[in-house]
């Protein structure tokens, strides 16, 4: 049984939508725990589901909880992604700027850490890896596409302004090189900047389900939310998340279906 806070939207294509970080629930017993509601929030990658909803028939794989919780595509070792540059953790104790997320004394340790990993991380990966299974046993090819956003400038995760589109492959080894290239052409051709396996090469999910050999194919594509949202020069309680309004996202959304379509055309 799949449970209330995991989204499963199964179609018989070969393109598998995964979304862990546009979730914003706080369980109850957990969100007292947090210097500030909406810090635990703040990073969500906002409205990620109404951006890519109807854009291509594929399975959608979509957790309600949010980051600050567990972060679903964070390696479950605690090992960091991406060594000798800022990250944030399993469990996240701050914010992507480095402000701390918990009250004195309510960070969890290692036991709750554990917990929250079989509470959440566990089913959000079974329920992608099943989906993985699934269609491996109709289709050749599978491609794994996963959906992110963020802040257009986070100083103390990269330098000046992020490109509008960041395909990730951790260096190509996680799809097929026409899948990559394909992508690419399409980021490209849309006039947006773009940048290949740039500051965000993919994360755990990606890293994990790549297995070009084995016929699935992962990218990641962490999206500059100022391509779709009105995005302010500096954010606060009253002015964020921005609305999603459909004619600032219709843009990017036409450039996204795009890109899809490539997903499609390579797997088939």
């Amino acid at each position: 049984m799949t449970p209330p806070w995991l989204s499963v939207r199964r179609a018989d294509t070969p393109l598998i939508l995964a979304m862990p970080h546009g979730g914003t629930v706080l369980p109850d017993g957990l969100a007292d725990r947090f210097r500030s509601p909406w810090l635990a929030r703040r990073d969500a990658d906002w409205h990620i589901a109404a951006l890519y909803a109807g854009l291509a028939d594929a399975t959608i794989v979509a957790t309600d909880i949010s980051r600050s919780i567990i972060d679903v595509n964070r390696d479950p070792s605690g090992a960091s992604l991406y060594p000798g540059q800022a990250t944030t953790e399993l469990c996240p104790t701050t914010t992507f700027d480095g402000e701390p997320l918990y009250a004195d004394g309510e960070a969890p340790d290692d036991r709750e850490i554990a917990t929250r990993r079989d509470i959440w991380f566990d089913p959000y990966h079974a329920a992608i890896a099943g989906e993985v299974a699934r269609l491996r046993a109709r289709h050749r090819h599978v491609v794994v596409y996963d959906c992110h956003s963020i802040r257009s400038h986070v100083p103390r995760l990269f330098d000046g302004e992020l490109p509008v589109f960041n395909l990730g492959t951790n260096d190509g080894v996680t799809c097929d090189r026409r899948l990559r290239d394909a992508v690419a052409a399409v980021c490209a051709a849309s006039g947006r900047g773009h940048v290949v396996d740039g500051r965000f090469r993919g994360g755990w999910t990606t890293r994990h389900y790549g297995r070009p050999g084995e016929g699935v194919h992962a990218i990641q594509m962490e999206l500059a939310i100022r391509s779709y949202l009105t995005e302010p020069d500096a954010v606060s309680p009253g002015n964020w998340p921005p609305p999603y309004d459909p004619a600032v996202a219709a843009p990017l959304r036409a450039d996204l279906a795009d890109i899809l379509s490539a997903c499609l055309e390579f797997a088939r």
